[in-house]
This record gives C-alpha cells, sequence and structure tokens, in this order.
C-alpha cells in the first residue's frame, strides 16, 4: 500500500472480498503480546507472573516471531532482561512502542482476516473495546492498539463499529465461528443490538457462514462468559470441551448444558461436531476468590500447544488429551496458578498473526 494512502478501509465488507478470519492452528507469521505491567491486574502479586510468562514467549519464539507491545523503553529494556534470563531466542522477538493499559491481548489486540487471492493479503479489523463491558477503565490505549499495529506494518484496516472481543469467538477456518450469548448479547457490550445483527456483523467482519451459539461461561470469568475457557476448536469438525464431574460445583451444570448443545450442533457443511471432553482442574481460590481456571485457555502456536496447568491431578490427563489431538505439536503445560490470579492465561494474552 502507498503510504500516502488513506490506510483507513470505509465502508469496506471483508466477506464481500473473499476475507476470512483463519483457524488458530494454520501457520502464524508471529504471535501479538502486550507487555504486563497493570499491578491492579495481578493485586500483590504481578512479579510472580514474569517467570512463567517469559517461558510462554521462549516457547512462541521457537517457531515463529513474537510481537510485543511495550509502553516504553525502560519496559522494553526489563522484558528484554527476563526473556534472556529465560534463554528466549532474542531474534525472534520484536518490540513496538504502543502505550497499552493491560496485558490481555487476545481481546484488545489486532484481528487478521486474509485473502491471499487480493493485492492486499492481510487487514487488520480494528473492533471496539471496552474493558468487557466498562469493568476496568481505563482502556483508552488498549483500544488503540489494532490501529497503531495496523499503521506500523503499513496494512489497511477496517473499523466496524461495535465491541468484539478475541476471546469470545472461535473458528474452524472453514466457515463456522463458536460464541455464547453470555458475552455477546450482553448489553454491557453493544447495547440494543439484537443478536441477528451481531450474526451479521461476525459474518461480514470475520468471513463466516455458519454461527454456534452455546450459553454461559465458568465461575470466575469477568468476561461474561468468553468461550476460550469453555469449547475450543482443534480441527476443522472437532471440539474439546470442558466438563465439571462434581454436580455439586458451581460449573457442573452450565458446562453439561454447553456440552449437551455441542452435541446438537451441526458444522458449515451439516457435518455434526466431534465433541471431545476435556476435564476441569480444582477449583483455584485466592483470596476467596474462585479464578477462572480452565484447561481450554491454551494457545495454539507453530510448533506447541501451550496449557496452563493449576498444579492437580487433571493436569496430566488434560496434557494427554491434547497431545492426541494434536500430533504435529508438542504439548506443553506451564504453571498457570499465579497467572490466572489476573484472570486469564495463556489464550487470553495472545493473537495469532496468520501467515499468508
Amino acid at each position: 500500500m502507498n503510504p500516502e494512502q488513506e490506510m483507513q478501509l470505509e465502508n469496506f465488507i471483508p466477506a464481500k472480498e473473499g476475507y476470512r478470519f483463519p483457524a488458530e492452528w494454520e501457520t502464524h507469521e508471529a504471535t501479538w503480546l502486550s507487555w504486563p505491567h497493570n499491578k491492579d491486574s495481578w493485586p500483590g502479586k504481578i512479579e510472580t507472573i514474569y517467570p512463567v510468562y517469559a517461558e510462554f514467549v521462549k516457547l512462541l519464539a521457537e517457531g515463529e516471531k513474537v510481537n510485543i507491545n511495550v509502553n516504553d523503553e525502560g519496559m522494553m529494556r526489563e522484558a528484554t532482561r527476563l526473556l534472556m534470563k529465560a534463554g528466549t531466542n532474542m531474534d525472534q522477538v520484536h518490540y513496538y512502542l504502543h502505550r497499552t493499559n493491560d496485558a490481555w491481548c487476545r481481546d484488545h489486540g489486532p484481528a487478521f482476516v486474509v485473502n491471499p487471492a487480493k493485492e492486499e493479503k492481510k487487514i487488520v479489523l480494528d473492533w471496539g473495546y471496552n474493558a468487557w463491558g466498562e469493568k476496568y477503565p481505563p482502556f483508552d490505549d488498549d483500544n488503540r492498539i489494532p490501529e497503531k499495529v495496523a499503521q506500523v506494518l503499513n496494512m489497511p484496516y477496517v473499523t466496524p463499529g461495535i465491541v468484539m472481543e478475541g476471546g469470545s469467538v472461535e473458528f474452524n477456518g472453514k466457515g463456522t465461528l463458536l460464541t455464547t450469548k453470555a458475552c455477546l448479547l450482553n448489553p454491557n457490550r453493544n447495547r440494543g443490538l439484537s443478536q441477528e445483527t451481531i450474526e451479521q456483523y461476525l459474518r461480514d467482519f470475520y468471513g463466516v457462514t455458519h454461527i454456534l451459539w452455546l450459553g454461559d461461561g465458568i465461575e470466575g470469568d469477568d468476561t461474561d462468559g468468553h468461550v476460550d475457557d469453555l469449547a475450543r476448536f482443534v480441527n476443522e469438525d472437532t471440539v474439546v470441551t470442558v466438563v465439571e464431574e462434581n454436580k455439586k460445583d458451581a460449573n457442573h451444570q452450565p458446562l453439561k448444558e454447553n456440552m449437551e448443545l455441542l452435541h446438537k450442533m451441526k458444522l458449515e457443511d451439516g457435518r455434526p461436531l466431534n465433541v471431545v471432553e476435556l476435564p476441569m482442574p480444582d477449583p483455584v481460590i485466592y483470596e476467596d476468590t474462585r479464578l477462572p481456571a480452565s484447561y481450554a485457555n491454551f494457545y495454539i502456536a507453530n510448533k506447541h500447544v501451550i496449557v496452563p496447568t493449576f498444579r492437580c491431578s487433571n493436569d496430566e490427563k488434560a496434557l494427554n488429551i491434547l497431545q492426541e489431538l494434536f500430533p504435529a505439536r508438542k504439548v506443553v503445560g506451564l504453571d498457570a496458578v499465579d497467572l490466572v490470579w489476573g484472570l486469564g492465561t495463556f489464550h487470553c494474552l495472545s493473537q495469532q498473526e496468520p501467515e499468508v
């Protein structure tokens, strides 16, 4: 694109031009992150998350570029110190001086849609971001990240004009999108928009043709039910979904209902979903708060599947299930007990940039 051209595309509907949002297992050019710095997200323990965060970056860098938004040069130096200490291949790490309010790049970061047949093979979706219904102001710096990324990459971007978080949507790469009514239909996101209207935005901008709706999220999830803690596509026709066997646990009934919905669902071509159960970890409690610990919050990188673990007996079981589902990648568990105090783990922290 000519640098003198306006980067923002007006009245542009990506789906009409053949653009689509790839599945997470499709090859990445990079993973985007926003370096954690908001002490309010990890009250009293932000320092404890950096070793596992650095290990996460190290694993990512073994298979792809890692692009990290940092507030300033000082943050960049500290990040470099911690990443080098972890043994990260720093040739794969690239910093961008983009101020952020928080670390949750899945939700505030750029969403990339692609069409290899076009001159502009990749476009950034600049969805609105309001910190999960204006729960955690300020969020103005986070809301500007997609536009800044598009500009630094010299890439066009389109602004749909509604709030949409990356953790609220899940894709099989063939036209099907999985989401939850608890989140997308919550009036704290897009008050006044009907389910039909929101579905049209999903079709127009993500390039999907088929939308599947689950119900409620897990206990402790401040996002009002993000799908990336519940059910994830692992290939074009298979979904893993978390289940809670303890009938007295608050998660048992909503997860049972979601599983029943999945078993009734069909893909874009009419085939039924292949549904694989993933256990829930033991409850993770910190300062009398139930945290949204879930093995479903894994991230599919080029070489690894990086899975949060919670120091309980189901860790190994979950890792084994996922390893069977990802034979071409190494499944790695990283201790997320401190990380989830921020109310999210590896998928929440990351956003993939697809290779075209």
